[in-house]
């Protein structure tokens, strides 16, 4: 199975990556991190698509678990999910192909570019959080009453079509934060690598 978590990773920390670990060993799957050339559906990114490469390139520095897929910085434009979920199928044939997604945007998928079509191209992962809440109503509640399993057995038993609820370990950690530490002159020291911090200071990212 091969499962991809999409972001801007800007920058890429430890909320990202300790949930792509609990992802990946809780699905047996290889899980690749994909990084958005430029996301539909939020601001733009303030580093540059080079940069939020090297730092998740350092950030990934021997360990296994974890690859980089660089397909959509390759691709350039606009980053649809549906457009990499329908490359990825057209590589990996009958593959089980997973989509690991926080439940606030899989509250929101409705929003995004031809979403009825990602769940014939891939099983969605939503990773879940105590507290967070799950749309009771609307088009995105029904597709989860349709595609709902109980476990990664039976993702991993069809190529897609299932969502699974996946709970992940709740950190409070937000690029958004890393970001106004670095522009305050603060340290975001132990929230984020210490490889990817050293790359931000070595180049100015983020400051005022």
């Amino acid at each position: 199975m091969i499962c991809i978590y999409g972001g801007t990773f800007d920058p890429v920390h430890f909320g990202h990556l300790r949930t792509a670990l609990e992802v990946a060993e809780a699905l047996e799957a290889e899980l690749r991190l994909l990084p958005a050339h430029r996301p539909p559906h939020r601001a733009q990114p303030m580093a540059s698509p080079s940069q939020r490469l090297a730092m998740l390139e350092r950030a990934l520095l021997g360990q296994t678990r974890l690859r980089l897929d660089t397909r959509e910085l390759d691709r350039g434009g606009v980053s649809y999910m549906v457009d990499t979920l329908a490359s990825l199928r057209e590589e990996l044939g009958q593959t089980p192909l997973a989509l690991a997604l926080g439940q606030d945007a899989f509250g929101h998928l409705d929003r995004w570019h031809r979403w009825e079509r990602l769940i014939g191209l891939a099983h969605l992962v939503v990773m879940t959080r105590p507290g967070g809440a799950l749309p009771a109503a609307g088009p995105v509640a029904g597709l989860l009453e349709a595609h709902r399993v109980e476990t990664a057995e039976a993702l991993r038993a069809r190529p897609a079509g299932g969502i699974w609820l996946c709970p992940v370990t709740a950190l409070d950690i937000s690029a958004t934060r890393i970001r106004e530490l670095c522009a305050a002159g603060r340290s975001p020291r132990w929230l984020l690598p210490d490889a990817v911090l050293n790359y931000i200071e070595a180049e100015g990212l983020y400051r005022n």
